[in-house]
Order: C-alpha cells, then sequence, then structure tokens
C-alpha cells in the first residue's frame, strides 16, 4: 500500500523531538499563551521574513481576522470588494465573507491552476480593496503584475499561505512576506504541520498584529478590557511547541517533496494525463502534486485497486457549493474543468522514490479505457 498521506509516518520522522516537546508543555502546567508560543512567533517571523507573526487557532481564522483587523483599523468596511482566485479551498472565500466583504472570482490558468493574473484589472472597481492570492498546491502565485495593480490602485495584497510553508520568490524573499499579510494553516496534512488544528498571521504592520493578537483572544488587549468584539482563537502552547521542532526540520522535509515531484515531472508519460506546470523548484513546495485528466475518475478507481492512495482537490469549487446558492449561475468554466480532471497523487516527506517509481509505471501503463 502506498497511502496518500501518512500522518504517523511524518510524526514519528521527527518523533523523539516532538514527544520531548510535549513533555515539556505538560510538566510547565502553562498550556495557553506562554514562552512557547512566543519562541514559535518569533521564530516563524524570522523564517517567513516578517516583523510579526500572531498564532492562532487555525488557517481560516488567520485570515478572518486579517480582514477583520483592516475593518476595524478603518481600511475596508463590509460591502468592499476582494479579488480572490476562483480555483481554490473555500477557507479563502469563506474568511471574505464571513467580514462581510465581497469575493470577486477570477478564473486561473489552465497550465499553472492558479489565479489568471491578465483577468484582475478588469475586475477592479471603486469597491476593490484587496487582492488576495492562494499560493495552492505549495506553488508560488505572486506576480510582479499582481504587486504593480495593488501598488496602482492602492489595495492591499493578502496572501493566504495556507498550503506553501517554504516556498520561494524569484527574488528569495519567502511566501507570507510577499504582501501586507497573509494567512497561515499548520492543519496536520500541511507541509508544517501540528498535532491539531493550528494558524498564524505574518505581516510587517505593527498596528495589524497587535489588533489581530486582541481581536484573537476575545477582543482584548489587556486582562478585563476589551477593545473588539472578538473571540477566541489562541494557538495552544503543545502545537506551538510542535510547531517549532518541525520548522527546524521544513526546508529539508521540503526537499524530499520535490524530489518525489521531480521524479513523477521526469517519468510520467501519459497521454491522459496533463502534469503541471511547473516553475522554478525553489518556487514549488509540492503539498500537492495535482495533476489534470479527462479520464480522472477511471485513474483513481485504478490506482486504488492496486494500492495507492489520492485525493481530489477540490471536487466541488466554492461557486457551485450550497452555502453560495447566490453564484449557481455563474460560469467559471476553467475552475470547472479543473474541479472535473485534478487529481493529486501521493507526495510527502516520508515518501521514497521507490514508492514514486510504482505510482509512475501504474500510470503509464493505463493505455487502454
Amino acid at each position: 500500500m502506498i497511502p496518500f498521506l501518512s500522518l504517523k509516518d511524518v510524526t514519528a520522522l521527527h518523533g523523539a523531538e516532538i514527544q520531548e516537546a510535549v513533555r515539556r508543555v505538560t510538566e510547565s502546567g502553562w498550556y495557553l499563551q506562554g514562552t512557547e508560543n512566543k519562541n514559535f512567533e518569533q521564530h516563524y517571523a524570522q523564517y517567513i521574513g516578517t516583523d510579526y507573526c500572531v498564532g492562532c487557532a487555525n488557517g481560516l481564522d488567520a485570515l478572518i481576522w486579517i480582514f477583520r483587523a483592516y475593518i476595524e483599523l478603518g481600511v475596508m468596511q463590509p460591502g468592499d470588494e476582494v479579488i480572490v482566485p476562483a480555483n481554490t479551498y473555500i477557507a479563502t472565500i469563506l474568511a471574505i465573507t464571513e467580514n462581510g466583504l465581497t469575493p470577486v472570482l477570477v478564473e486561473p490558468k489552465l497550465n499553472t491552476l492558479e489565479m489568471d493574473d491578465s483577468q484582475i484589472e478588469a475586475r477592479i472597481t471603486e469597491k476593490t480593496k484587496a487582492i488576495c492570492i492562494v499560493h495552492l498546491y505549495g506553488r508560488l502565485a505572486y506576480t510582479e503584475r499582481v504587486e504593480a495593480l495593488c501598488k496602482k490602485y492602492q489595495l492591499k495584497l493578502i496572501e493566504d499561505n495556507a498550503q506553501a510553508h517554504g516556498c520561494l520568490a524569484a527574488d528569495g524573499r519567502k511566501t507570507g512576506s510577499l504582501g501586507d499579510a497573509a494567512g497561515h494553516s499548520f492543519y496536520p496534512g500541511k507541509n508544517l504541520g501540528a498535532l491539531g488544528d493550528g494558524g498564524a498571521v505574518t505581516t510587517n504592520d505593527q498596528q495589524l498584529a497587535e489588533t489581530i493578537r486582541s481581536l484573537a483572544n476575545y477582543g482584548s488587549s489587556a486582562k478585563y478590557v476589551f477593545q473588539y468584539c472578538g473571540r477566541n482563537s489562541r494557538l495552544d502552547e503543545i502545537q506551538a511547541a510542535v510547531l517549532d521542532v518541525k520548522l527546524k526540520h521544513l526546508d529539508e522535509d521540503n526537499q524530499r517533496r520535490k524530489q518525489i515531484a521531480q521524479y513523477y515531472i521526469e517519468n510520467i508519460h501519459n497521454e491522459f494525463v496533463i502534469l503541471p506546470d511547473t516553475l522554478p523548484m525553489e518556487s514549488n513546495v509540492f503539498h500537492l502534486f495535482p495533476i489534470l485528466s479527462p479520464l480522472r475518475d477511471v485513474l483513481q478507481e485504478y490506482l486504488r485497486d492496486n494500492g495507492v492512495g489520492t485525493l481530489i482537490h477540490y471536487p466541488i469549487p466554492p461557486h457551485k457549493q450550497k452555502c453560495y446558492k447566490q453564484w449557481k449561475r455563474m460560469r467559471l468554466p476553467i475552475t470547472e474543468q479543473i474541479a472535473q480532471q485534478e487529481l493529486s497523487l501521493p507526495i510527502s516527506p516520508t515518501m521514497t522514490i521507490e514508492q514514486a517509481a510504482k505510482v509512475v509505471e501504474l500510470l503509464n501503463q493505463i493505455t487502454v479505457m
């Protein structure tokens, strides 16, 4: 069996250090907003290349707090528009609508699966206040055109960095430091994953960071003093300690993902399989390895029958979800094609080249459907 992802194996990779970190927390008697959070926030900010990092409960909350903080600071108001890729996990869009803002969906390019920056300017209106890019699948979504548009129209650039910890732009900056603020997810399956939910915001804006920290702590910056109507959205000490351990190994773990991805790229040869258009390897940390195929379901069944786990990211695009029924008549053909054809092959820091070779062998031998 070749699992899509074995979290048990991923945890075991640095198991002794993780167990020691958990033991240290449990014996400390301090489980929230303590030394472990301070250490991880400092180390993660340094790693990403920002002045501030604020831990929170999960990646969705990280994005929610960015938009909410901008509203509290008067930069945005409900009804304002945020340009966002149509092809993304729904959390990106939920964070926008949660704050009463209006998502403006932009189609991706089929060869990159990322937002088509040539379509953005035509969607900008007087109500547009931000562009939210998503480094989906671990691939860099930032472009110089996006940055130029933000400067031209005085828009905030927000990054959804849930899937791209450690990814580099061409100039050597890491995703999470390219815009005004970035939301990060530490869901267990992510490249930098906790042993439960976790998230963070990175930014160079001190006022934004302080506002987010208050919002995620019931709206309080001093005990029993509440400036905002906030919520409880804090990163606990155990998760912070575990993340601090795994952060030290993140680049090494990402390198293994790149080795597996490179093997796939060089060796998959099947007319029914469309490989992603890869950037320089530094600009992709391969959280996922997506392929497209008009015979996606047949490929998935064949691989499953031969012991290979795969997943679909994502079978129903946001504009086709019942929670956004107001968009049900919207036509986004490229996004819909991706939803119908995308299949994610197994990839992880514990996967071997021998396992990748088996996946390739199975894919290449499918000649008749």
